[in-house]
């Protein structure tokens, strides 16, 4: 495996951020999201680096359930360069970021994703909190959550904030 730095991404990385999820995802428009991302306050945005070049980058939105359970937060979006998938560098960046939202005392994670990939860090289905906009019934599966630490269980609706409420994030 090749070696990855893992850190945060700086106002440096921005241009090569957005680079990376044109090319990582060309068939989708993802710049006006990660772009709001890198511009939102609280955001923990990692990225991967090989040979001093980004190749990946992942970014978790701090959020609120509606019914309370403390501090949550929103997985996504996670782009790993075309070259580097397949060698450890996602699975890295999201068990970095875990660890960090841990640290800071954020109480679950949230995300919109492949069960088979997120359920190897934990994720279970989400049920008793639901995305901010009703999903069609073939992403139902992969609105998944993972407990960071006891109390209370987060409940309600997923408020984000608002790079998230652009209803066509939350359908095919």
């Amino acid at each position: 495996m090749a070696a990855f730095a893992i850190r945060p991404s700086t106002a440096a990385d921005r241009q090569a951020i957005l680079a990376l999820y044109v090319a990582t995802f060309p068939k989708e428009d993802l710049s006006r999201l990660v772009a709001g991302l890198l511009w939102t306050p609280g955001v923990v945005s990692l990225v991967g680096v090989h040979d001093h070049r980004l190749a990946g980058h992942i970014a978790f939105t701090p959020c609120r359930a509606s019914g309370g359970g403390g501090p949550v937060a929103l997985l996504g979006p996670l782009a790993v360069a075309p070259r580097w998938q397949g060698r450890g560098l996602g699975s890295a960046l999201v068990r970095a970021g875990l660890a960090r939202l841990a640290e800071a005392g954020a109480r679950a994670v949230f995300v919109l994703g492949d069960p088979d990939f997120y359920g190897r860090f934990g994720f279970s289905p989400a049920t008793a909190v639901v995305p901010p906009y009703p999903l069609p019934a073939v992403y139902r599966d992969g609105w998944q959550c993972r407990m960071l630490g006891d109390g209370p269980r987060p409940r309600g609706t997923l408020a984000v904030p608002p790079p998230w409420r652009d209803p066509a994030l939350w359908a095919p």
